[in-house]
């Protein structure tokens, strides 16, 4: 079983490290209904919490799950003890962490620097870290499905998948890639009527909050190319560009903000000028314009192969910019042979769309 491709990159303060991390209920049952979905959220909101990583977009299905992660380097200087307070009563109860609280003051009142970096590790080597994140995830999902199912065993397939991808262009395809999953197993029409999803939550909110967590995930996924962070407050200019990524254009009641009131298919032909044919305007399957300043934006022109499994997205390893791409393959060269000379794959079959502007390290089959 072959070591799990980190990016090479995962200690950088500048470079964002960003995982699609896939994981499927075994033998693939369909066995996740609104309380297990949202049980899942809710343990999947406490180890983003604990661990420090931040999750970007998500999608809770009936037999597999999908989520964008970002994970963060440790903080220059390690965690302070309120920090290491803090994120565990995200996962612990108050009787452990007042326990815990007692061991650090113990320990720091006798000058015990050694007891502290030992109590500090118990938990710290579970935080900002992608293994340990979907490890627990998962196996406290497994823990609380046996309990209430009367069941034992593993609850999913072998080990979860992940896909490195590159902030930008990639990152926002893929947030709505995760988003639209829903729409493409025929669950729904409209992704916002999907309550667990990264974008459902958003416009809907969460089953105890305002959706701020996942508009702030969002955001990051959209503009974290350009410094932004998860800044909430920025939702709405995100948030049109993303709905014409998705396929939609959302209108709401005047005066009502929170009430959806009609969703409608956006345009998807852009008007293109074709010379074989004289000169005459024909619609371009390639391309959607963006009504609200006639620009066409390079991931619209890719939006409607996100109707369609990518594969590349869930097993191409590493998906962004042939630049990005080359610099993840040349600085994990060992994982391939002799023969190969660069990383960078062309998509094809629906995700030929992306060709221009998104990349992979592996060839798959299409069509399968």
């Amino acid at each position: 079983m072959s070591k799990r491709w980190l990016a090479p990159w995962k200690d950088s303060r500048e470079k964002p490290v960003i995982y699609h991390c896939i994981s499927r209920v075994v033998d693939r049952r369909f066995i996740f209904g609104d309380i297990e979905r949202e049980h899942f959220r809710m343990i999947m909101r406490m180890m983003e919490n604990f661990s420090g990583c931040r999750i970007l977009s998500y999608c809770i299905m009936s037999n597999h799950i999908h989520i964008l992660l970002e994970v963060p380097p440790m903080p220059d200087g390690g965690i302070t003890d309120e920090e290491i307070l803090k994120r565990l009563r995200a996962l612990y109860s108050n009787g452990v962490v007042e326990l815990v609280a007692k061991e650090l003051a113990d320990a720091r009142r006798k000058g015990r620097a050694d007891l502290v970096s030992a109590i500090h590790g118990r938990y710290t080597y579970r935080m900002n870290n992608l293994s340990e994140f979907m490890r627990t995830l998962i196996q406290r999902m497994t823990r609380w499905y046996n309990r209430n199912h009367e069941r034992t065993g593993t609850l999913w397939e072998n080990r979860f998948t992940s896909v490195i991808v590159e902030s930008g262009i990639a990152a926002r395809m893929m947030a709505a890639y995760i988003d639209l999953n829903p729409v493409r197993a025929g669950m729904v029409k409209d992704p916002a009527e999907y309550r667990w999803s990264s974008y459902g939550e958003a416009v809907g909110g969460g089953n105890k909050g305002n959706g701020k967590k996942a508009r702030e995930g969002l955001v990051r996924a959209c503009m974290s190319h350009k410094g932004v962070g998860f800044e909430a407050e920025k939702w709405k200019e995100v948030a049109r560009n993303y709905r014409v990524l998705l396929g939609l254009a959302l209108e709401r009641k005047a005066g009502s903000s929170g009430d959806m009131v009609a969703a409608k298919k956006k345009k998807r032909f852009a008007v293109a000028t074709d010379k074989s044919s004289g000169g005459k305007e024909k619609p371009d399957p390639n391309a959607v314009r963006q009504e609200e300043n006639h620009t066409v934006l390079p991931e619209m022109e890719m939006s409607a192969m996100l109707q369609h499994r990518v594969r590349y997205f869930t097993a191409g390893a590493v998906i962004g910019s042939k630049m990005f791409v080359n610099e993840a393959f040349t600085q994990a060269r060992e994982r391939f042979g002799e023969n190969r000379r660069d990383g960078a794959r062309k998509m094809r079959g629906h995700a030929a769309a992306a060709q221009k502007h998104l990349w992979s390290v592996r060839d798959l089959r299409v069509g399968i």
